[in-house]
């Protein structure tokens, strides 16, 4: 799966795992690190580390493993890298702080 599929597939399992504020960004023609940036937040750390759990073993199953994973101790903020698009599974307090919506827009 690459770009448009594998992000529509990310959505996908976010919301089935109740991931709020879903946000999806087109990055591909400001930078070279991805297609696609997926922003979404958790309620609670366990929330957080909960759904980027599940959204890796998802990939997993995929045959698409994510090729970089941070942050996944805290769990204020866990990103996971597939290559195409990057997700960022963040606390809103951390969202709020570092609004990387308005960063990439």
């Amino acid at each position: 799966m690459q770009g448009e599929k594998l992000r529509d597939f990310i959505v996908d399992q976010l919301e089935e795992i109740k991931a709020q504020d879903i946000k999806i960004l087109a990055i591909g023609e400001k930078s070279t690190i991805a297609d696609y940036m997926v922003i979404c937040s958790g309620t609670s750390s366990r929330h957080v580390k909960s759904i980027a759990t599940l959204l890796i073993k998802e990939l997993k199953e995929r045959e698409q493993p994510p090729i970089g994973i941070e942050g996944e101790d805290a769990a204020e903020w866990v990103l996971v890298d597939t290559g195409d698009v990057i997700v960022h599974i963040m606390m809103p307090t951390t969202r709020d702080y570092y609004q990387l919506e308005k960063l990439w827009e």
